[in-house]
């Protein structure tokens, strides 16, 4: 089901950004299987794999600490520097070597961006550019997409290290409108946290909320424009009349 709060003006958008994890993929498994990986490769036991996947959205270093701090049962995410360095350097490298394991595209994302990619060749109306702004690192970001035949579908992929600032910055968001040529009136942010909906607010975008994922507990804190239930209903959303 589509909700609409406040109308996006379809027919006027040129640049259209997904967020990564929780929207166009399910990663939560494989991420959860790494942070394990290093919490007990340095002598922590495991976490529940709903702890872990509540922790992502914010970028791979912020998982990875305040997973330590839960791991060692401290009440702040101040947990020891030299450790974190080691830790965050061993789950990259365990991450990038299992990113795929059991990682996949949500269903109807792959039809969803073929019938937007199709819009967008179509002689009538605005012609769009799609681009992947997460907050993931962009090698695996990169490779993942690449993996699951999304990266064709979309100009840029950028990551959380591609730019001096990590959603909800508008930094990196602010980047793709100025390569691509586009009004903050012509673009809108795609993602299924609260992060995201606050990306597409601090720089002035429409948001699509997506209310599946793993953000779902926090989309409605700082409400998006639209709301959709499932990946399918992108191409409704977004079609121009």
């Amino acid at each position: 089901m589509i909700r609409v709060l406040r109308p996006i003006p379809v027919e006027r958008l040129k640049l259209l950004v997904f967020d990564l994890d929780g929207t166009l993929i399910d990663s939560a498994q494989d991420l959860c299987n790494s942070v394990n990986a290093t919490l007990q490769e340095f002598d922590h036991e495991p976490l529940p794999d709903p702890a872990i996947a509540s922790f992502v959205g914010n970028g791979a270093p912020m998982l990875m600490r305040r997973s330590l701090a839960l791991a060692s049962n401290l009440q702040t995410e101040a947990v020891d520097e030299e450790l974190f360095k080691k830790a965050y350097a061993f789950f990259l490298q365990y991450y990038r070597e299992h990113k795929l394991d059991f990682t996949y595209a949500y269903e109807g994302v792959l039809e969803a961006l073929k019938a937007l990619h199709e819009l967008h060749e179509a002689p009538r109306g605005t012609p769009r550019t799609m681009a992947v702004l997460t907050n993931k690192p962009v090698r695996p970001a990169r490779g993942i997409c690449e993996g699951l035949g999304l990266a064709s579908y979309f100009l840029h992929i950028y990551g959380g290290d591609s730019f001096p600032a990590k959603k909800p910055d508008p930094y990196g968001l602010r980047s793709l409108m100025q390569e691509t040529g586009a009004l903050p009136e012509e673009t809108v942010m795609i993602g299924d946290s609260r992060v995201d909906v606050e990306t597409a607010h601090n720089a002035g975008v429409w948001s699509l909320g997506c209310d599946f994922g793993f953000g779902p507990h926090n989309l409605m804190d700082s409400p998006p424009d639209v709301v959709v239930d499932s990946a399918a209903e992108w191409t409704e959303a977004l079609r121009p009349a």
